[in-house]
């Protein structure tokens, strides 16, 4: 367990960094925040005492981004650089999964962490990020493939592996599986763009909301909600969105997946229930996908329809 831990926190930040580890129980009066550098932290004795309060019920984090030397604070002007890209998937995880790792516009994540049953937190160690970028690039992530998007701070904490999840009973050991070894760029991440995703970096809303008019994508979403409500066939409207769009790096996947969006988002709204809209989504595109993938994106893209329905309901 302790093991674990040192790998991981020794793999995740340079040498010499200044870390934040946060031990929080139920008891919010108990929590605990140390500022350590990475050195103090891989000791044999922090580490048993991290160990110990954990077997104690403390739940342990780390701040995905390292702090400035001399820190006492986690704030988000105590972080020093972008260190990291993360997506915490609470829903759907093996699902979400299957998407991004079936998008042709993500690098292979440099770690991925199982928190519990379903439950993840994906990473990928970068550089040449500034703080807007990576917030950016965030959102666009979890917009993108269903995870948190209260999750896109850039002092976000996350679990560390080899010690337990105390929020559950029985305990879950959170796991991690290295994926990659490489640091990767901005140039790297060539996110597909997801409908409301402009409005919402515009307004500051973490949640999905219904675009206002302004960029391309967002013409195309209203189009696209349009076209469909006046009954046009999918399949066309998404060719002829694919053709219009060849600025993208993926055009048939920009349009595929903003057509199917829309369509789910259609159905819900004419009462549909989320097992015929997922159907439908695999029946359509179950010539141009392996079959796995097709119900994995399906359910995906369902759910992601369904949220954008129920927000502008309670709106």
């Amino acid at each position: 367990m302790i093991q674990t831990a040192k790998d991981f926190l020794a793999r995740s930040f340079a040498p010499c960094s200044t870390i934040a580890l946060l031990l929080r129980t139920e008891s919010p009066e108990k929590t605990q925040q140390r500022i350590v550098t990475l050195e103090q932290a891989l000791a044999p004795r922090y580490l048993g005492w991290l160990a110990h309060e954990n077997h104690a019920g403390a739940n342990i984090y780390v701040a995905a981004n390292p702090l400035r030397s001399g820190s006492r604070k986690r704030t988000k002007e105590c972080i020093d650089n972008v260190r990291h890209l993360y997506l915490d998937i609470d829903e759907d995880g093996d699902a979400r999964l299957a998407a991004l790792r079936a998008s042709d516009g993500l690098p292979v994540p440099s770690a991925l962490l199982s928190t519990s049953h379903g439950k993840y937190q994906v990473l990928w160690r970068v550089e040449g990020f500034d703080f807007a970028m990576q917030e950016i690039a965030l959102k666009r992530l979890a917009c993108a493939f269903g995870g948190d998007p209260a999750c896109t701070d850039c002092n976000r904490v996350l679990r560390v592996p080899g010690f337990f999840n105390r929020k559950y009973s029985p305990a879950h050991c959170v796991a991690v599986e290295y994926l990659s070894d490489a640091t990767y760029s901005p140039a790297d991440f060539r996110l597909p763009d997801v409908p409301a995703v402009a409005a919402i970096l515009r307004s500051g809303d973490t949640q999905l909301s219904t675009p206002h008019k302004g960029t391309h994508s967002e013409l195309d979403w209203a189009w696209a909600c349009h076209q469909l409500a006046q009954g046009k066939d999918a399949d066309k409207l998404t060719h002829k969105l694919a053709s219009r769009r060849s600025d993208k790096p993926n055009p048939l996947y920009y349009a595929q997946r903003t057509i199917d969006i829309a369509s789910a988002r259609h159905w819900f709204l004419e009462g549909a229930l989320i097992d015929d809209v997922i159907t439908t989504l695999e029946d359509r595109r179950r010539f141009e996908l392996p079959a796995a993938l097709c119900f994995a994106r399906a359910r995906e893209i369902a759910a992601t329809a369904q949220r954008m329905v129920a927000r502008k309901k309670f709106a």
